[in-house]
């Protein structure tokens, strides 16, 4: 399975570096990242292990280009989960679960968050952050963006 903080590296240096296109080969995967003329890069799996657990992802996401995974919010001082990639977000490892975390609860960067599903492939989400979760602003089965912003986190002083 490819790696979400490499993607979001290969992002990083596409732009910085005015690439056009980035092709990866791992094992029995692969992707093409590929920046159009707007500038927006995106990202054509070609061969994803598939996990047997169903559900469906809209084809042709397009996403823009990376920003950082915990971005504050000057004005609250609070700190943002974004999401990793394109698909559909779980709050819970599945239906009868309860959520991975609720409002109020103290997370760290290897706290579990949310799963994202994409392709049929369930990537479970880490906070890459240390605080106390403040607001989620998604609702379970919602479909994200590339970089759209999950969850709020007070920062642990």
């Amino acid at each position: 399975m490819i790696d979400v903080a490499q993607v979001r590296e290969l992002i990083e240096l596409m732009v910085e570096h005015g690439l056009g296109e980035i092709r990866i080969r791992q094992e029995d995967s692969s992707i093409t990242l590929r920046r159009g003329p707007t500038g927006e890069v995106m990202m054509y799996p070609q061969q994803m292990p598939m996990l047997p657990m169903g559900g469906a992802f809209p084809s042709g996401a397009v996403a823009p280009a990376a920003e950082s995974a915990a971005q504050p919010l000057e004005d609250e001082g609070l700190l943002a989960i974004k999401s990793p990639m394109v698909g559909t977000f779980y709050a819970g490892p599945d239906p009868q679960s309860p959520p991975f975390l609720t409002i109020g609860a103290e997370v760290n960067p290897d706290s579990p968050v949310c799963i994202i599903e994409a392709m049929k492939v369930f990537n479970e989400i880490k906070a890459e952050v240390t605080g106390r979760v403040e607001r989620v602003l998604v609702k379970n089965e919602q479909a994200v963006e590339f970089g759209q912003t999950l969850m709020l986190v007070r920062p642990r002083s």
